[in-house]
């Protein structure tokens, strides 16, 4: 689990990075990083809506998600705000696959 540090909590942060942030696409995903010069934590937020199914579901991938970024947090830098919208097809995709999927995206260097 990602600790109160590492999660974006309020909406306008959310709104900041989508609109500001580095895209970068997956089949599963799509994941907004932005980087700001601040010292803090890295941080992570989650978009899975009605679409992707279920309360169930959606609760389950947003359990995945979390879980792939609480692994890719040592390697995140400080200052970073990532935020990951889970598409309809994460209800079905194999755990290894949204995580080589988010790690691949985290990795790229924003500019």
């Amino acid at each position: 689990m990602l600790a109160r540090p590492n999660r974006l909590t309020r909406g306008a942060e959310y709104k900041a990075v989508v609109r500001r942030g580095r895209r970068c696409a997956g089949a599963h995903t799509v994941t907004y990083v932005t980087v700001t010069e601040d010292p803090r934590h890295a941080r992570f937020g989650f978009i899975v809506s009605r679409q992707v199914g279920s309360a169930v579901v959606r609760n389950t991938v947003r359990r995945r998600l979390k879980a792939v970024c609480a692994e890719a947090l040592p390697g995140v830098q400080p200052g970073v705000d990532i935020v990951i919208r889970a598409l309809p097809s994460a209800a079905t995709a194999p755990f290894s696959d949204l995580r080589a999927e988010v790690s691949r995206c985290i990795a790229r260097r924003p500019a």
